[in-house]
């Protein structure tokens, strides 16, 4: 192999992982989001043991995580509601959790997990459209 062949192929090599996203630090958002979801699911165990206090804690850090800086991905009103709703159905959840109703705790649950899929729609289908 020639020394420029070998120049090519080490250079596509090194640079198609930091094309692709790869190689690089996780962004603070994608910290966030791993953080929500592992919050989400401890939730959703909390509900499923009726493990009160898990609810609670987990809600509460939920909500916390939707006030970090990282948590605005873009500027627009659709995003702010999906926020806000998110943070609505975290406190419901948080004082469903404290008030011992595991009916209205697992219904909180589900509205919680739809607004996610929603907003992470919205998000994806406004960045495709950004860039066409």
């Amino acid at each position: 192999m020639s020394r420029w062949m070998f120049l090519v192929v080490l250079l596509l090599g090194l640079g198609l992982p930091a094309i692709n996203g790869h190689g690089q630090e996780p962004r603070k958002v994608d910290i966030l989001m791993k953080k929500k979801l592992v919050h989400a699911q401890k939730v959703l165990e909390g509900v499923s043991t009726q493990n009160f206090k898990m609810i609670e804690t987990n809600a509460e850090e939920l909500i916390e995580i939707s006030k970090a800086a990282e948590w605005t991905v873009m500027k627009t009103p659709q995003y702010e509601i999906y926020s806000n709703d998110f943070r609505r159905s975290a406190q419901s959840l948080a004082e469903n959790a404290r008030k011992k109703n595991i009916d209205g705790a697992a219904l909180n649950y589900v509205e919680l997990t739809l607004t996610c899929v929603k907003c992470h729609k919205h998000v994806r289908e406004t960045r495709m459209t950004r860039l066409d």
